[in-house]
């Protein structure tokens, strides 16, 4: 389907935006996500997956965090600060290692100058990174976009340092001509046994 097309079907379902569809057919690739009871969705506006997951498991308690504005969600939690801030944020300092599903669609605004623009993207999923270490429960799932980029392999062996099964998905509603694409991988441990330092994931 024409990217055009994912657009239209998301207004025509009451959908935010497209990248929706980006998050149905992970987690049909996924198959673990069931029933979960505590979601964070980190970068989460204009709301796209948040409203999607409200939606779908209506028992969730879902927390949003965005340094942008989002219109109001029934259903979700939003909190308007950076993710630089995750862990002074106090509705969820009280939820560290709790939740069974971490979601990012995050990108930064890219410059058109590939070694920053790489860097920024690095930067960015690190910190995602971080906060869902911090506040996954053990065999908790994270969800993370990222970019085809010198600096892939980097993270994704971040990833595998910090969480087990970590593989690639390119869903069909990602624009065949852009370089995203999708991680994700299930925490296998609690954070303080974690052999990977906070140090050296910042």
């Amino acid at each position: 389907m024409h990217a055009d097309n994912w657009a239209q079907k998301a207004k025509s379902l009451g959908y935010r935006s497209r990248a929706v569809f980006k998050l149905i057919q992970i987690i049909e690739k996924i198959k673990q996500i069931k029933n979960p009871n505590l979601v964070l969705d980190i970068g989460a506006a204009p709301g796209g997956w948040s409203h999607y997951l409200a939606n779908k498991f209506p028992r969730a308690e879902i927390f949003a965090i965005d340094i942008l504005e989002m219109e109001e969600i029934k259903g979700v939690k939003f909190i308007h600060e950076d993710l630089r801030n995750i862990e002074q944020i106090d509705q969820l300092s009280h939820l560290k290692n709790n939740f069974n599903l971490v979601i990012s669609d995050l990108a930064p605004n890219l410059t058109g100058i590939s070694s920053i623009d790489e860097e920024n993207i690095f930067e960015l999923n690190l910190l995602t990174l971080k906060g869902a270490i911090r506040f996954l429960e053990s065999n908790g799932i994270f969800i993370v976009k990222t970019f085809q980029n010198s600096n892939l392999k980097k993270f994704r062996k971040k990833m595998e340092k910090n969480l087990k099964i970590v593989k690639t998905a390119k869903p069909a509603a990602s624009k065949k001509q852009s370089k995203e694409i999708y991680l994700y991988g299930i925490k296998s441990v609690s954070y303080k046994h974690l052999t990977l330092p906070t140090s050296d994931l910042v």
